[in-house]
């Protein structure tokens, strides 16, 4: 199913063919296309890690990366950095019973729940687990906001919201306003829930602060799950027995039954003196097998050696993952291709990789990372951030990409969240040099920021961002661009209908590489380092290791 305005056009003129006065014969919007066709295809299976379409993806990858004349960039000789993970697959029927007012009722998985398993064990049994509201999950001592209260989760399942209290709030309070902060992701929530002893979590879904509907919720929920290895004992620690994602709709029914409102208790939850709930006599039971295996999947990394200051680093990169293979849509698709979700990012860098390799060489060297395992965790990104090929303190940028747009050029070019680092002005600095501009993400919401790549590298100090598609559209200006992204979200992402079509229109593509290759020009030839904004959470961490870079 095809549900993005698509125009078709040559790939002529406008703001793509200013990519033509750059080495190599410029950006080329066919050549992105192409990328996206292939990568996309059927025959990619889906591009999940540790399957036949991850060796398709390599494979193509580093065949791109060597006939544009980059060096590989792994150790050795390498293209790749092996990222050993473990997937754990949910095998068979997941049997699940909610019990309330002593009345048990089955349970769907995939429909009315999500049910999974990172701990290190076979077979998940848990009979009568009660359940508890612990409002949003948060435990947030600098913001002086801690739901738990001390409460004692052992051999129980905290029940918590998505986002975090600011999110509907009547004004701004202690996360931010609307932009929700690390503490509104669900990595977040399952993470506080293992450290606190309980012995489930079930967030519950509602869409507009989840920022996706219940069908991402299912995709994501019905696939097998990744970590990255662990002892056994490191496992338990990290992970809850059991995990998953509840509907709003049984949510509402089990706090009725327990004589609760589950809006008024989602009020209370909002504020700082919130305690937690017993939901009455709900109790909850779950049985299915897991299994788990070590496998090793693969970012791929290539090179292009700086002339005078090699030690020095910009990365591009973009995430090569998607969902693979799924139960079927309602045409019985079963690919989950990722097309705009990011085969677009995983193109661009090819592009950018065989621009740069056309030109002189930069002074500064550059790595161009396809990472894996981003839809699991960022978990590709997470290890090389952990075991970096280049040294982060002397990496002066990542500039990671995700999700251009298939429509046409836009007027603006955004980045994801509000990173708060100096490269935000960077990009509208560029934008305006090719006569377009910069938007801040105009979707704080949705906790971008927290969900893309480059946070992993963010996280231990580096100057990093994702740039994305802007929303004002060269034809029908913001409210066309809105109304596609909107329909996207809504009903292809994650979904087998996020696939190439003959009538992308490439330009809006090359105009946006375009822009990501003018700063990254800049920074591989400049003696300047981008620097996050003064009192911004990553501040610290960056200037710990200040002294590499004098």
């Amino acid at each position: 199913m095809r549900i993005l305005l698509l125009s078709s056009c040559l790939f002529v003129g406008g703001i793509a063919n200013a990519a033509n006065d750059l080495p190599g014969g410029g950006i080329d919007p066919e050549a992105l296309s192409r990328h996206v066709r292939i990568l996309a295809s059927d025959e990619f299976e889906g591009r999940a890690p540790a399957s036949n379409g991850e060796q398709r993806t390599v494979d193509y990858l580093v065949e791109e990366f060597r006939k544009a004349g980059l060096q590989p960039g792994g150790k050795d000789g390498s293209w790749v950095q092996e990222v050993p993970l473990v997937r754990a697959t949910v095998k068979g029927d997941v049997t699940a019973t909610l019990s309330l007012g002593g009345k048990p009722q089955p349970l769907v998985n995939g429909e009315d729940i999500t049910l999974q398993s990172l701990r290190s064990q076979g077979v998940v049994d848990q009979k009568d687990l009660p359940l508890v509201f612990i409002g949003y999950g948060i435990d947030a001592p600098e913001r002086h906001w801690d739901d738990y209260k001390g409460v004692d989760l052992a051999g129980k399942i905290a029940v918590v919201l998505i986002n975090d209290a600011d999110f509907e709030a009547d004004a701004p309070g202690a996360f931010d306003g609307r932009a929700v902060t690390y503490y509104g992701r669900w990595t977040y929530k399952f993470e506080e829930a293992a450290r606190r002893g309980a012995a489930g979590v079930l967030i519950v879904h509602e869409t507009a602060p989840a920022a996706y509907p219940w069908a991402t919720v299912k995709a994501s929920g019905t696939s097998p799950l990744f970590d990255i290895e662990r002892s056994p004992q490191e496992a338990q620690a990290a992970h809850t027995p059991l995990r998953g994602w509840v509907q709003r709709t049984l949510a509402e029914r089990i706090f009725s039954a327990a004589g609760l409102d589950f809006e008024a208790e989602k009020r209370k939850a909002m504020q700082a003196d919130f305690r937690p709930v017993a939901l009455g006599d709900a109790r909850l039971s779950a049985k299915f097998n897991v299994e788990r295996e070590r496998v090793v999947s693969r970012n791929v990394v290539a090179k292009l050696e700086g002339a005078t200051h090699p030690q020095e680093s910009v990365i591009f990169s973009a995430h090569w993952d998607a969902f693979g293979i799924g139960q079927p849509d309602a045409s019985g698709q079963t690919v989950r291709h990722g097309a705009m979700d990011n085969a677009t990012g995983v193109a661009s860098v090819l592009e950018l990789g065989r621009v740069f390799a056309a030109g002189p060489r930069p002074q500064r060297s550059l790595y161009f990372l396809a990472l894996t395992a981003e839809e699991k965790g960022l978990l590709g990104a997470s290890y090389y951030a952990a075991h970096p090929l280049a040294p982060l303190e002397t990496t002066a940028a990542v500039l990671n990409i995700e999700m251009f747009s298939p429509d046409g050029e836009n007027a603006d070019i955004a980045t994801w969240g509000m990173g708060r680092v100096s490269l935000e002005n960077d990009v509208d600095r560029v934008a305006k040099a090719r006569g377009r501009r910069w938007s801040p993400d105009p979707n704080l919401e949705a906790g971008f920021f927290y969900r893309a790549d480059h946070f992993a590298f963010a996280r231990k100090g580096v100057p990093a961002i994702t740039v994305g598609a802007g929303l004002d559209k060269l034809d029908g200006g913001v409210a066309a661009g809105r109304a596609l992204r909107d329909a996207y979200f809504a009903k292809c992402y994650h979904q087998p209908c996020d696939a190439w079509s003959p009538q992308w229109d490439g330009r809006g593509l090359a105009a946006d590489t375009l822009l990501v290759y003018d700063l990254g020009l800049e920074l591989a030839n400049s003696r300047r380092w981008p620097v996050w904004d003064k009192g911004a959470e990553f501040e610290a961490a960056r200037e710990a290791s200040d002294t590499a870079r004098r």
